[in-house]
């Protein structure tokens, strides 16, 4: 070929050149972005209305509904999900994942608040937010005491914040678990009441004084300045001042009505590190930085501000992703290492220098893929890494083909150069149509749709441009390095030891078996069905998944209190939780979050909203700890956990791929909420008589109860007193009105919280001596104009595209398969009979596995036609192409039982597996196909030809596939149960075809030979 001619003859070029391509690809390989996982950007984005005081009902026919109707007239919606509940509503908008999410995001900020004017004004808040991967934390530190005040806490916390904050990689630093400081009013109600001071007149005064009205500009001469008012409290003392009223020219002050003091918000969120009080400080990474660079800035940072803390303040670093990352880095570079060792003890039968020579196109080929995925802005992570070591059996396969052919040429007696110029005219084509097999077959998963895509697509590239490198390395150097190095041999020669024995143990086994089915081809193609079809018939019995569980050392604790549990007695049952796994010795730090969910520190786990009837844990284990280990400890736990008296208590592993509420989720649709409610029970019934479900989780299961004060109109309006009056005078006693904010002296911001005399939580004694103001400022008791009663509400109301929906869901127990018990539940659910005008679906992992492959059939079509046209380019004739395809089926085999004997089900990673293994196979077939059309062509026979090209062709096929195996080993034998499935089914179907199709292909060659054009020269 003229590229390896020019390289062989240029070769102070091409060494430059490759050069150049080892020094960059090194450098990008320290300077490339980095992180634990890939990078998932999706159109999706929560719309978060705040209405307080409002039922779920009047939330969702008032505002919700209006907001539902715009947002899904808009273009590219692909769902809406609403989660309603008092006061608070979620929107979570899902636009088709091939959106644009910066367009989408203004254009859904545009459309939201262009109905804003439409809503209820007494809305408090509505914002649009956006989901960024970036906004993962990769940090949690801990501030630990438990006797310093909250002030000194709060102090050290917003120090350790400010120093984070100046790091210029980090972003989003910000403090949990400590309330904020406020100042709060206590209004002495029976005095302002005596006085007849309204209590909207109050709240008016105050907010007058801190409205900040510019003074305009005035001219002076020439110039032009500007008039600055100062109108805003700088401190207690102004507050306190501040006039609220004037009864016979004496002026009256909020101190002569209220006692104005230093306070802090109610705490609505508890935090602990290992049972130990503490505040935690969260940093996320900014996009497109190395984690690993990121953390030599911050660590320094953190180690000088321990150093300034008290001595009963003590700052933990509890969770650092970085370290994960390094960890899980060195671990792959381990196994890398290990590969290339293996590689290189496979490589010992084409003799030192053609070892050395084919060892070489590694760190070339490499070198230049990074390069590759660099420029084409995917980063370094788990998944990256996987494809470098997937691409590092894979890549030397075009550089064993091209020394091994010449090695060939060689102890034929040519000169080197000869040999080597020889060697890549006859198999030159061959291996360009050998690495664009390989490349399509990768394709699929380059083109997968949604979150899964995105998430794996990092892998298939990877292998790509390494792959794309090795055939322009094995085209190029390898024919250079080859024409200067290779020994020259005199005369005939057969070889090293390894050599010569790996030939004569072809010779006496695969000859004659070989010989043997091309004397009976038809009994041995029915022999190769049989084995097909079993193999197939394992299929169910190995089950399907879509994700596996995360390896990592980390899991999560859910603490579920009876409804309505105040946050007093929830904390009481974490702490008896708590004290259960300070006794297991594995555990490194549980960081416990009360009344919140946990501050996000995995990619697909979304911390839970405010509730005072849950309790998060965040359990972090030993570094060292297997995955083995960590499923013991997690069964243990829940064993423990399983009938615990106060609460449901959830041990839940990390799950890796696109975020699910559980493996199995039915979704229930209509109108009517106790008629869903009532199906509800029923499917829950349903899914706690399953075998192998757990955490059963219907969220209607019970109804809320709320004291309603019920005011009668008629008596509030004889008595002339506005019911706005009622609902403000019962805020102000219960959770206090905030009428603003300012700024002290120091740069601190306070909110002003006016509200009556109470402790840190309301109690219905907030109800006594209440008064509310009519329209001439008379003050009358509220038990006049209301009562107090109990009602019952929905807890949540939640719609599935517009439409109402209660999402019944489980987890599934140690041992048995999702995909088995979603079949089983789907299979009851069909015989359930739902009312008219109900229906449901199937959401979890069933949902996600339909997205994930959902136009995946289209992507494999144009991949198969791919293939073809490929192989037709490459033989010309569709019976090559046909005798080539038909070892696919025969990777399969090996690829089951691989699963099958290490007891991995059929999951994402596994037929990403599958879908290489069949470029692989081709690849090799190729080989074979491709000898046997040139040893026709030169005249001989057909059996003649099958059978040399057969033997000459093993040895090459096995040491490429021998290859392959050795850089797969460490990652079927590593413990992520991620990417190991991956490796196992590359083993098993490279085995498996490595010796069946050597034996199928030659007698599908015999049944079906391709037309081949005799050469006049044999040559």
């Amino acid at each position: 070929m003229k590229i390896s001619e020019y390289a062989v003859k240029n070769y102070q070029f091409t060494l430059v050149i490759f050069l150049m391509a080892i020094v960059v690809g090194i450098t990008t390989l320290m300077n490339m972005p980095r992180s634990e996982d890939p990078e998932i950007k999706a159109p999706q984005f929560p719309v978060v209305i705040i209405y307080p005081g409002a039922s779920p009902q009047d939330l969702e026919e008032l505002v919700v509904k209006p907001l539902e109707k715009k947002i899904n007239s808009l273009e590219d919606i692909k769902r809406t999900r609403s989660d309603i509940k008092d006061g608070v509503a979620v929107i979570v908008v899902e636009y088709k994942y091939e959106s644009n999410v910066n367009d989408k995001y203004q254009e859904l900020v545009r459309e939201v608040n262009g109905v804003r004017s439409q809503l209820p004004q007494d809305v408090s808040s509505i914002d649009v937010q956006k989901v960024s991967p970036s906004s993962v934390n990769i940090l949690q530190l801990s501030l630990v005491s438990d006797n310093a005040p909250t002030e000194a806490l709060k102090k050290s916390a917003e120090n350790l914040r400010d120093d984070l904050e100046k790091v210029t990689t980090l972003k989003n630093v910000e403090i949990n678990g400590l309330p904020d400081q406020i100042v709060r009013v206590d209004l002495q109600l029976e005095k302002i009441a005596q006085m007849h001071i309204p209590v909207t007149q109050i709240i008016g005064s105050m907010q007058s004084e801190i409205a900040n009205i510019p003074g305009g500009s005035v001219e002076a001469g020439d110039k032009s300045f500007n008039i600055k008012t100062n109108s805003n409290y700088k401190n207690q003392d102004e507050i306190q001042n501040t006039i609220v009223s004037s009864v016979n020219g004496k002026n009256i002050f909020l101190k002569d009505v209220a006692n104005v003091h230093y306070d802090y918000a109610e705490q609505d969120h508890i935090t602990r590190l290992n049972g130990h009080r503490c505040v935690f400080v969260n940093a996320a990474m900014k996009l497109g930085f190395n984690i690993t660079q990121v953390q030599k800035t911050y660590l320094p940072v953190i180690d000088t501000f321990s150093k300034t803390l008290p001595p009963n303040i003590a700052l933990v670093s509890n969770f650092d992703q970085a370290d994960n990352v390094n960890h899980r880095l060195n671990g792959l570079a381990e196994d890398f290492l290990i590969a290339i060792l293996l590689v290189s003890i496979t490589l010992l039968p084409l003799g030192g220098r053609a070892a050395l020579i084919v060892m070489i196109s590694i760190p070339l080929s490499l070198a230049i893929g990074v390069v590759l995925l660099n420029l084409l802005g995917y980063n370094l992570n788990q998944l990256s890494i996987v494809g470098l070591v997937v691409a590092l059996g894979l890549l030397v396969d075009d550089s064993i083909v091209v020394v091994e052919n010449i090695e060939r040429w060689l102890r034929e007696g040519y000169s080197r150069t000869e040999a080597t110029l020889k060697a890549i005219k006859q198999i030159g084509m061959a291996v360009i149509g050998c690495t664009a097999t390989l490349i399509i077959a990768f394709l699929p998963l380059v083109f997968m749709p949604e979150a899964a895509g995105d998430f794996i697509r990092c892998l298939p590239m990877a292998v790509i441009t390494c792959v794309l490198a090795s055939v322009v390395v094995s085209l190029t150097i390898i024919p250079f390095l080859a024409s200067r190095i290779l020994k020259q041999h005199k005369g005939h020669s057969e070889g090293n030891f390894f050599l010569r024995g790996l030939k004569k143990g072809i010779h006496k086994t695969y000859s004659p078996i070989l010989n043997s089915a091309l004397k009976h081809p038809v009994i041995t193609l029915i022999i190769a069905a049989i084995i097909f079809v079993g193999a197939l018939q394992m299929m169910p019995v190995i089950g399907f998944s879509l994700f596996p569980a995360s390896e990592k050392p980390q899991f999560m604790v859910n603490i579920i209190t009876p409804l309505q549990t105040n946050i007093v007695k929830t904390d009481e049952v974490t702490r008896n939780v708590e004290k259960v796994l300070e006794k297991e010795p594995k555990i490194k730090y549980y960081s416990t979050n009360v009344g919140k969910g946990n501050p996000r520190i995995y990619y697909n786990v979304i911390p839970a909203n405010d509730r005072t009837d849950f309790a998060q844990i965040f359990v972090q284990l030993d570094e060292k700890t297997s995955p083995k280990e960590k499923l013991e400890i997690i069964d243990d736990l829940r064993e423990k956990f399983s009938h615990y008296a106060d609460a449901r208590v959830e041990v839940k592993n990390f799950e890796q791929g696109p975020p699910v509420v559980a493996p199995v989720e039915v979704r229930l649709l209509g109108d009517n909420l106790d008629t869903l409610r009532s199906i509800a029970a029923k499917v829950k019934d349903m899914l706690q008589n399953t075998n192998g479900t757990m955490y059963v989780n219907n969220p209607v299961d019970n109804l809320k109860t709320d004291i309603k004060v019920d005011i009668n109109k008629d008596k509030a309006n004889a008595l002339g007193i506005p019911t706005v009056n009622i609902d403000r005078t019962v805020r102000l006693a219960i959770a206090g009105l905030s009428v603003g904010s300012f700024t002290d002296a120091n740069d601190k911001d306070y909110d002003i919280l006016l509200t009556t005399p109470k402790k840190e939580r309301a109690t219905l004694d907030a109800f006594n001596d209440l008064y509310v103001n009519n329209y001439q400022g008379t003050a009358i008791p509220i038990q006049q104009v209301a009562n107090l009663k109990l009602v019952s509400s929905a807890v949540t109301i939640n719609h599935y595209n517009k439409t109402r929906t209660v999402s019944v869901s489980a987890f599934v127990q140690k041992g048995f398969l999702a995909d088995n018990m979603i079949k089983g539940v789907m299979a009851k659910m069909d015989k359930m009979k739902l009312p008219k005008g109900y229906s449901y679906v199937m959401g979890g992992e069933y949902e996600s596995r339909n997205e994930s492959f959902g136009n995946f059939g289209t992507i494999i079509i144009m991949t198969i036609f791919l293939f073809i046209a490929v192989l037709i380019l490459e033989f010309g004739t569709f019976k090559s192409t046909l005798i080539v395809l038909s070892v696919i089926p025969l990777g399969i085999v090996g690829a089951v039982l691989a699963l099958f004997f290490t007891g991995n089900s059929l999951s994402f990673v596994a037929i990403i597996g599958l879908i290489a293994l069949a470029g692989i196979e081709v690849k090799n077939s190729i080989l074979l196909v491709d000898f046997t059309n040139q040893l026709r062509a030169q005249g001989k026979a057909l059996n003649e030809a099958i059978l040399e090209a057969g033997e000459i062709r093993f040895l090459p096929i096995i040491l490429t596939s021998l290859t392959a195996i050795g850089g797969l080993l460490p990652i079927a034998l590593s413990t992520n149960p991620l990417i190991s499935p991956l490796a196992i089914v590359l083993i098993g179907g490279l085995i498996s075809s490595t010796l069946l199709s050597r034996i199928v292909t030659p007698v599908l060659y015999k049944l079906i030979p391709p037309k081949v054009k005799i050469k006049a020269d044999n040559e």
